[in-house]
């Protein structure tokens, strides 16, 4: 029992240390002020006095409720024919789809530079280069996998024989579809829809990247006050107001996807999904792919190309650009050579990756653990409370405390940490590992939704006969639950490494000179004048580009029962 709890305590410690402090030294900088970091006072007042700040979380409300919608419009339609049909190549198209959310926004925003920007396939530079239309195709293009995984999980178990029922009493296939199936959807739609306006709500690598100085969303305006104006009051008022926002749709999100996650009557997807037999089926289910493949495949396809095409006159195809990543074309202290970017990049993916687990799989297991006949005995009125029963359990609350570092802004946690581990009692900043710790806090939500899918379907009877059997609960983890969730664990790993190696807003806050990951030498190149950097920065974004999608690709094969909440 101690050793378990011991255990248990280690997502809470390194929440506390590394998520719950930081954020609170904010809190505090935005209400009473800092006489070192805020000489002027506490920044929320004068925040919410200037109009400025206001119209920043005014557009990244608006855009964010416009980029769900969007998003919603889309890949609903993709999702019912991933739902209930089966074709050729459905689990790679689903990989494909999936590949955008895991993909750096940075490589997210130098695909669409090299499909539609001034060097790109389709110049269109002039129609769309820093406008809101070519953000909202981002945004649309990131988070299309996030509707086709969630709600597309549901709905690929749902119970055929509901709307056969509905259609023997006379009912249409749209009135079944409206009167029926949607009701039951409605939570993963509700959840899904959530997921997305909070990504879209912190936007910052597309906003940075595809928007210019002409769009700031409340992430890229923390950066900017943090990075170019030190001003940390007013960053850390202003990330206080996205942390609330994030804080209260991480709680209703974590709702809907608890009640999306148990469906009226769940059957297997090869009894739900059945082969387009119809021309009108075969139509629908082409427009589809077509559309994913234009929307996905289209912009990932542009970088590749132009990463090894010359941008310069006469064009024609060369590795020139892969072969310059060795070099520091700058000559500056401030830059380091790309292939130096690269390995620190791979060196704090691994560290973080481990953190992760460390920290999630426990994580994962408070929060899928059954009581057990002791707690689930009747108690007197003033005894019903209790750790893991009861409607107001500690576990229902650390629910949503661990889902939270999925919604905070990565710019914000830098910040938290600038204000609070640059000096005692935890004078960190300095530290090269910091990066991924942070990553690791980052990547923590997505390691323990992997696994709780997975915890929650192990049959408890299993371990039960193997401590009958005099094995040991350390045995019983190794030989009962390892080979049963290593399939989930694998998911998480993937997930926690493409998160490091991605991640922007953080390592550009946080990253010495000579310890800078690809993102942010990427974005350096992009700021940087000349056709070679921009197609070295589009080389970089190829090489993340393939080894997120490659890894989504073979982990499609292992997922847990193609089920799970991302």
């Amino acid at each position: 029992m101690k050793l378990r709890l011991a255990l248990y305590a280690i997502p809470l410690l390194f929440l506390a240390v590394f998520f719950l402090y930081p954020l609170a030294a904010i809190l505090r900088l935005s209400f009473v002020g800092d006489a070192a970091l805020a000489p002027a006072g506490p920044g929320l007042a004068r925040l919410l006095a200037d109009s400025y700040y206001l119209e920043v979380i005014w557009f990244s409300t608006w855009q964010a409720l416009l980029s769900t919608a969007l998003t919603l419009l889309v890949a609903l339609p993709a999702t019912y024919a991933f739902a209930r049909y089966r074709f050729a190549g459905q689990a790679l198209l689903r990989a494909l789809a999936t590949a955008p959310f895991v993909l750096p926004t940075v490589v997210v925003a130098a695909a669409f530079k090299a499909l539609l920007g001034p060097y790109g396939l389709v110049d269109l530079s002039s129609q769309l280069d820093q406008t809101l239309a070519l953000i909202l195709l981002a945004h649309v293009f990131y988070n299309y996998g996030v509707v086709l995984r969630i709600v597309g999980g549901f709905w690929s178990t749902l119970d055929t024989r509901l709307e056969q029922a509905a259609a023997v009493l006379g009912a249409s296939r749209l009135r079944a579809l409206r009167e029926v199936t949607l009701p039951l959807l409605l939570p993963s739609i509700g959840a899904a829809a959530l997921l997305i306006f909070i990504f879209t709500f912190a936007s910052f690598g597309v906003i940075r990247i595809l928007g210019g100085p002409r769009f700031a969303t409340v992430e890229v305006e923390v950066f900017r006050l943090t990075s170019d104006l030190l001003r940390l009051d007013m960053a850390a008022a202003l990330a206080l107001v996205q942390m609330a926002a994030t804080l209260a749709m991480t709680v209703v999100y974590t709702r809907l996807q608890a009640r999306a996650s148990v469906p009226l009557d769940q059957r297997a997807r090869a009894a739900s999904a059945q082969p387009a037999r119809s021309w009108r089926a075969r139509l629908f289910v082409g427009a589809n792919v077509a559309a994913l493949l234009l929307l996905i495949g289209a912009p990932l396809l542009a970088l590749a190309l132009r990463s090894i095409t010359n941008i310069g006159p006469g064009g024609g195809l060369t590795l020139s650009y892969y072969q310059l990543l060795g070099q520091n074309r700058s000559r500056s202290f401030f830059f380091v050579p790309p292939l130096v970017a690269i390995g620190n990049t791979l060196r704090f993916a691994l560290a973080a990756t481990a953190l992760a687990l460390l920290v999630g799989v426990p994580a994962a297991y408070l929060l899928a653990r059954r009581p057990t006949a002791d707690e689930r005995r009747p108690k007197r009125q003033s005894q019903r409370w209790s750790v893991v029963s009861g409607r107001w359990s500690v576990v229902g609350l650390l629910d949503p405390l661990f889902m939270l570092p999925l919604g905070t802004s990565a710019v914000t946690l830098g910040l938290g940490y600038i204000i609070t581990l640059g000096r005692p009692p935890l004078n960190l900043l300095a530290s090269p590992w910091l990066i991924p710790v942070a990553h690791a806090l980052l990547a923590f939500p997505f390691v323990v939704r992997s696994l709780l899918p997975a915890l929650r379907a192990l049959d408890p009877r299993l371990r039960e006969a193997a401590r009958a059997l005099g094995a040991s609960p350390a045995r019983v983890l190794r030989e009962i639950d390892l080979p049963l969730l290593f399939p989930a664990l694998l998911v998480g790993a993937v997930f926690a490494f493409t998160v490091s190696i991605g991640e922007f807003g953080a390592a550009l806050l946080l990253a010495r000179p000579e310890y800078q990951t690809v993102p942010v030498v990427i974005d350096r190149l992009f700021g940087l004048p000349g056709a070679s950097n921009y197609g070295q920065a589009l080389a970089l974004s190829t090489i993340l580009m393939l080894v997120t999608t490659v890894s989504f690709v073979l982990l499609e094969r292992v997922r847990f029962r193609d089920l799970g909440e991302f």
